[in-house]
């Protein structure tokens, strides 16, 4: 079990669009799929975004990455006609190796958009997986991780200018 946090470039807005996110989050899915990766928790946002990921290979989950910010990148700099533009910085993972890191983190990513200051509840905020989880967890398991207390988590999160897609 990873979470993952990935920031763009300079923190650059580069995915400030609905349809921007939009494709972002339909890349994530096909390449989490054909890496093999369960996505367990996202949140994405215009520069940066976080993951929780269940694989049983971490060489697959960084391979998972580098193409999602390859093909995200080419998409993007196409969109905008900037070819060659760097869109990705780098990421950072974290193995999770205890259930309470884990299920702190699951709610940390749902909540995050709530964080930023862009919605005031998690499940209206289209690209993260909150309601999700609340639509295909056990209403146990969403009381669960809803407990948990997130004031303490040490991620790096260091984008304050996080803005509402147009």
């Amino acid at each position: 079990m990873y979470f993952i946090t990935a920031a763009t470039y300079l923190k650059q807005h580069f995915f400030r669009t609905r349809d921007a996110l939009d494709a972002l989050r339909n890349s994530l899915f096909v390449e989490a799929a054909k890496h093999e990766c369960w996505l367990q928790a996202w949140a994405l946002f215009a520069n940066h975004y976080h993951l929780i990921v269940s694989c049983a290979d971490g060489e697959r989950v960084r391979q998972m990455l580098v193409q999602l910010h390859k093909d995200s990148a080419i998409d993007m700099n196409r969109a905008d006609g900037a070819k060659g533009r760097r869109v990705w910085f780098q990421f950072w993972d974290v193995l999770l190796t205890n259930e309470r890191s884990w299920l702190v983190r699951l709610r940390y990513t749902h909540e995050n958009a709530v964080h930023h200051r862009l919605v005031e509840r998690a499940t209206n905020y289209p690209w993260c997986s909150a309601s999700w989880f609340e639509r295909s967890a056990p209403g146990s398991f969403v009381k669960t991780v809803g407990r948990m207390k997130i004031d303490r988590v040490k991620v790096y999160d260091d984008f304050a200018e996080v803005m509402l897609p147009q």
